[in-house]
C-alpha cells in the first residue's frame, strides 16, 4: 500500500531542527518522497498529521523478548511453548509503545522474529542474538546449585536445550557454540564477560572468560562478517574485551577510568548503556543477593554516562527490561530518563539514528536491508506521529497510548487515531 502523510513537521533522526510543513509519501515499505504539498497519487491513503511531529520508529538495542514479562523463577520453570506464546503477546505490546526495532541480546527469540517477519504476529523488527555464551559459574549459568561438578556426558539442562543460554568453557568449546548460535540465525553474538545482577554464582567484580576465549568468539563472529556484544560492568573486564575485539559493551555501569572509555572510543566500540537507577522504577528481584548487586550497579550509572559523554565514546540506548512484569511497560519512560544526562535531541537521536548504526554492524547478516532510524527518502518506513514536540518534551515518549497518534512499521500502519 501507499500512504501520504501531510501537514507534518519532521525530526529526521539526525538534525536538531524540525523540518516544518512537509508531506511524506510512503510506497511499499520505503519513504519515496519528502516535499511540501505533495499531491496524493491514485490509490494512496492520505493521513493529515495536522502539525504533529513525525519521528523515526524507536530502537531498543538491549531487549529480551523472551524474558521481559515474567519473574525469573517463572521464566526458568516454564516450558518453551508457553513462554513463546506470552512472548508473542509481549512483542505486540512492544510495537505499540513505538519500538519498531529491537536488538535482542539473549534468549531463543528466533520463533518470535520469524513469526513477526512472516506477519503471523505483530511486533518490532528483531535482530536476534539467540543463546548467549557463558562460562561455568558465569552470568548466564542458570543451572541448579547442585548441578556441578558436571560429568562430560551430562545432558544439557532445559534452558540450554531450548537455546536460551549455552555454557561453554575453553577455546574449542566456545568456537563450537559460537558457530552453533550463528547456525541458528543470530545476527550478532552475545557473550557474558563479567559478573551480573540476576545470577546467583558470580559477583560484579568477576571477569568472565579469558582473553583467549573472548578472542576465539570474536574470531568466529568475524568469519561470519558480524560482531560480538558482551555483558560487562567493570574496567578490567572491559579492557580485556576491547583488546579481544568486542564491539558492543553492554552496561558498563561500574566504569571508573577514562582510560577504559578511551580504549572503546579508539577501537570504535559502542557503550550500550541503560539509564537504570534506584528510583521508583527500580527492578525488583526475588533474592537479596541480586537486589544488593542491583543497588551497586545503579550507584555507578551517573558516573558512566557522564564520563562516556565527556570522552566521546559511541553511546547507544537500551532498556534491559527483564524478569520484572512491571518494567516492560516503562520502556518509553526509560528513554525519557536520558534527559538526566542528554538534551531531548541527543536522547532521541540516540534511540533512532545512532542505535541504527549499532544494529547494522551485523553487515551481511542483516535481515532488514535498508536504512533505519531516519526519516529520509529511501529509508525503511518505520515512523511515528507524536502529539507535540519531543525535542522540547521527551516525556511524550513515556505514554505512547496517549501521545503516539500513528505507528507504522515497514510501511504498514499498526495504530492510527487520525480521523
Amino acid at each position: 500500500m501507499s500512504f501520504l502523510i501531510t501537514n507534518c513537521r519532521i525530526f529526521d533522526g539526525e538534525s536538531p531542527e524540525l523540518i516544518e510543513g512537509m508531506s511524506v509519501l510512503i510506497e511499499g515499505n520505503k519513504i519515496s518522497r519528502i516535499e511540501p504539498d505533495l499531491p496524493a497519487p491514485d490509490g494512496t491513503t492520505t493521513l493529515d498529521a495536522r502539525g504533529k511531529t513525525l519521528i523515526p520508529g524507536l530502537i531498543d538495542v538491549h531487549w529480551h523478548s523472551m524474558f521481559c514479562f515474567w519473574p525469573v523463577s517463572k521464566v526458568m520453570s516454564s516450558d518453551f511453548g508457553l513462554l513463546s506464546i506470552h512472548a508473542a503477546k509481549a512483542a505486540g505490546q512492544t510495537l505499540m509503545r513505538g519500538f519498531t526495532t529491537v536488538r535482542d541480546v539473549g534468549g531463543n527469540c528466533f520463533p518470535i522474529a520469524k513469526a513477526t517477519d512472516a506477519g503471523v504476529i505483530d511486533g518490532p523488527r528483531v535482530y536476534p542474538s539467540g543463546a548467549y555464551l557463558t562460562q561455568t559459574s558465569g552470568h548466564g549459568d542458570f543451572r541448579g546449585p547442585l548441578d556441578v561438578p558436571a560429568n562430560d556426558d551430562t545432558p544439557l539442562d532445559y534452558i540450554q536445550r531450548t537455546g536460551h543460554t549455552l555454557v561453554a568453557d575453553g577455546v574449542p568449546e566456545v568456537i563450537k557454540r559460537t558457530r552453533e548460535v550463528l547456525r541458528m540465525g543470530a545476527t550478532q553474538i552475545k557473550t557474558m564477560a563479567g559478573g551480573g545482577v540476576t545470577s546467583l554464582y558470580d559477583y560484579l567484580d568477576v571477569s568472565e572468560y579469558t582473553f583467549e576465549e573472548l578472542k576465539a568468539i570474536v574470531d568466529v563472529a568475524k568469519t561470519w562478517n558480524t560482531y560480538v556484544a558482551a555483558h560487562i560492568f567493570t574496567d578490567d573486564a572491559i579492557q580485556v574485551a576491547i583488546r579481544a575485539g568486542i564491539k558492543s559493551i553492554e552496561h558498563g555501569n561500574l566504569i571508573e577510568k577514562k582510560e577504559t572509555l578511551q580504549m572503546m572510543r579508539d577501537s570504535d566500540a559502542w557503550l550500550s548503556a541503560q539509564p537504570i537507577l534506584n528510583d521508583e522504577d527500580a527492578l525488583k528481584f526475588e533474592d537479596p543477593f541480586s537486589t544488593q548487586k542491583f543497588l551497586t550497579v545503579t550507584d555507578g550509572t551517573d558516573r558512566t554516562y557522564t564520563l562516556a559523554k565527556e570522552v566521546g565514546v559511541n553511546i547507544a540506548f537500551g532498556t534491559d527490561c527483564l524478569f520484572d512484569p512491571d518494567s516492560m511497560v516503562r520502556q518509553g519512560k526509560m528513554l525519557a530518563k536520558l534527559t538526566r544526562w542528554f538534551s531531548p535531541y541527543e536522547a532521541l537521536k540516540m534511540a533512532t539514528h545512532d542505535n541504527a548504526q549499532l544494529v547494522k554492524l551485523c553487515g551481511p547478516r542483516d535481515p532488514y536491508p535498508g536504512e533505519l532510524g531516519v526519516v529520509k527518502v529511501g529509508a525503511l518506513a518505520d515512523l511515528i506521529l507524536v502529539e507535540g514536540n519531543p525535542l522540547e518534551n521527551l516525556d511524550l515518549v513515556s505514554d505512547a497510548a496517549t501521545n503516539f497518534a500513528m505507528i507504522m512499521k515497514d510501511g504498514k500502519v499498526y495504530k492510527n487515531t487520525l480521523s
